[in-house]
């Protein structure tokens, strides 16, 4: 594909699947007439009309290249965008890392309040199991099952929760290149991960024809943080949406301050090609994932 065709492949993806996660949203997660209808707002307010929807369209494509319908896709990559952004939520709390704003407007805890916040990541949290454990989302148990354990292991202490913690520990550790690396493949690699092997899963591919899935993946997950890295050391926060310079005023070591800034950025460009080598038995029908790929260390925000 030439680089105007790439554009517009992935383009039209994060169009597309925004529109369908926000409608999804939007549909299961009702304002009840009771006193709980703050909880759902908040909820709302976090899930709806934000973020790059990037870990739903890596599910969507990769279940689509192996024949998935799509509101099934769209189902699953509900239930991975909820736990993404109840994470979001906990870690913009002041306990945490005391962040003032997110996708370009106040975080949850200021536009409501700690309490509501703590609740309505819990919420979405619940949410996100219900939605996979539900038959409207597939109607094989077994299927349903594995998607369930899989975005489980990727979420919790083995996972982002894990990486979270590591990230926390950072702050008052020296952390080496394979330290930083093993936190970033957890705090943001596992969700990535879970949402290529997730979409596999829909598509009934056994677990030994996932290997390549799971190499681009990896590769693809470590380029995003170092494009992130990357944004905090150098971006404007009007353009990412949120507070920039805040792992160096943390002490934090990261793929930046380790290997300078230069050398992070030809690493995440490496990162970006392995992971599109991944993909060489597949042809068009992966273009997208290849867009995606290439989109993350372009990406400003």
């Amino acid at each position: 594909m030439v680089v105007g065709e790439t554009d517009s492949v992935l383009a039209e993806g994060l169009a597309r699947i925004a529109v369908e996660i926000d409608s999804a949203f939007d549909a299961l997660l009702p304002v009840p007439a009771d006193a709980r209808a703050r909880l759902v707002e908040a909820m709302r307010y976090a899930a709806i009309g934000g973020g790059k929807r990037l870990r739903p369209l890596l599910l969507a494509s990769v279940a689509e290249m192996y024949g998935v319908q799509r509101e099934a896709a769209i189902r699953a990559g509900v239930a991975i965008e909820a736990i993404h952004v109840y994470s979001l939520i906990h870690d913009d709390l002041p306990c945490m890392d005391d962040d003032a704003l997110r996708h370009g407007k106040p975080t949850l805890h200021i536009a409501f309040d700690e309490a509501t916040a703590v609740l309505a990541g819990d919420s979405l949290h619940a949410f996100a199991f219900e939605v996979l454990a539900d038959a409207a989302t597939c109607a094989d148990p077994f299927t349903r099952i594995e998607l369930v354990q899989t975005l489980g292991h990727a979420s919790g202490a083995q996972g982002m929760a894990g990486g979270q913690m590591m990230d926390l520990v950072a702050e008052s550790s020296e952390f080496d290149l394979n330290t930083v690396t093993r936190l970033q493949q957890l705090k943001t690699g596992a969700l990535l991960g879970a949402a290529v092997e997730m979409g596999a899963i829909l598509g009934r591919i056994p677990p030994e024809g996932r290997t390549h899935l799971r190499g681009y993946a990896r590769d693809i997950g470590l380029a995003f943080q170092i494009a992130d890295d990357l944004i905090d050391f150098e971006g404007d926060a009007a353009i990412a949406g949120k507070a920039v310079g805040k792992d160096a005023d943390a002490g934090k070591e990261t793929f930046v301050s380790l290997l300078g800034p230069e050398r992070a950025r030809e690493q995440a460009r490496m990162l970006v090609e392995q992971a599109v080598g991944h993909l060489v038995q597949h042809g068009r029908e992966a273009d997208l994932l290849r867009s995606v790929a290439r989109y993350i260390i372009e990406r400003d925000h």
